[in-house]
């Protein structure tokens, strides 16, 4: 790594929902983008049959992480939690500011002018959750991507293995880009042996979808982004299109706080892609480069 991105400075601080108090090791280059952040308040009502329900996680607890670890943009993802309500997520944005981006979840009812007017709250995609969603359907993966394909949004896909293994020709037949969150949710053991690792490494070098390197310790048997077994399947998808890999850090870690895994510590959580990344060019295409592309910040000089 170059040492010009080396953390010269003191360790970080404590912050909520994040083990550890260090700092990353590495210095993150400027405009680096956290891609994959939710926030969470009890005022707003959860969907039926939600099956996480965390504590209140709000923008201004994320800023803390955001001085930890050295990230100044963000995407706010709507979670499963609110089913199709974004209100929590829209809230976050306005408190983030035009350096933060939104992924919402909506069922195709809407509007053409509310779509229009998430847009210009600062949303570049929709989500479906096949794995904990309330409110999508894998039925409703055409008709969600035809609804946003005119606006020039992406679709995030999140569902199992044995699932997205199945659905390959719809997949590439829908008329927006794919974003596939906490690794396509291929475990670290299925690399190269699951139909789904082999779509999403095609679909990747066909130029038709993304991948985030988030939720490691989701996927991970050992629960935890330390896991070495980790290496192989983030160096899969960097080898297959470098320009399509993106970086989420999965905060506040709502399957943590619901005492399902342990609290995963965001600094290592940097450490371990600037393992995988293996260079500073790389880093800066994963964190700067791929996510002005995919949400559409500014370009960096």
């Amino acid at each position: 790594m170059n040492d010009t991105l080396v953390n010269r400075e003191p360790g970080g601080a404590a912050v909520p929902f994040s083990a550890g108090t260090g700092s990353p090791s590495t210095r993150l280059p400027n405009a680096a983008c956290d891609c994959h952040v939710h926030v969470y308040a009890d005022r707003f009502p959860v969907a039926p049959g939600a099956r996480l329900t965390p504590p209140d996680a709000s923008a201004s607890d994320y800023k803390l992480l955001q001085r930890r670890i050295g990230t100044t943009r963000t995407v706010l993802v709507t979670p499963s939690t609110y089913g199709t309500d974004n209100r929590c997520m829209l809230e976050g944005l306005l408190a983030m500011g035009t350096e933060a981006r939104g992924v919402a979840v909506i069922d195709g009812s809407e509007s053409t002018s509310e779509l229009r007017r998430l847009e210009g709250l600062g949303v570049r995609g929709i989500r479906i959750n096949l794995s904990l969603g309330t409110s999508t359907t894998v039925d409703m993966l055409k008709p969600l991507a035809h609804r946003i394909a005119d606006l020039g949004w992406h679709l995030q896909l999140l569902m199992a293995p044995d699932l997205l293994g199945t659905l390959g020709s719809t997949l590439r037949s829908l008329p927006v880009p794919l974003v596939f969150d906490h690794f396509g949710r291929i475990a670290p053991t299925q690399v190269h042996r699951h139909p789904a690792h082999a779509l999403l490494l095609s679909l990747l070098s066909a130029g038709r979808a993304w991948v985030k390197l988030s939720g490691g310790y989701l996927v991970s048997e050992r629960h935890s982004v330390e896991d070495s077994a980790l290496d192989a399947l983030a160096r899969s998808y960097i080898a297959a299109a470098p320009e399509r890999i993106v970086w989420g850090s999965d905060w506040p870690h709502a399957t943590a706080t619901a005492g399902l895994q342990p609290m995963p510590d965001d600094a290592r959580q940097v450490d371990r892609l600037v393992d995988w990344s293996g260079d500073a060019a790389t880093l800066q295409r994963v964190l700067v480069d791929n996510p002005q592309v995919l949400y559409g910040f500014p370009i960096t000089p």
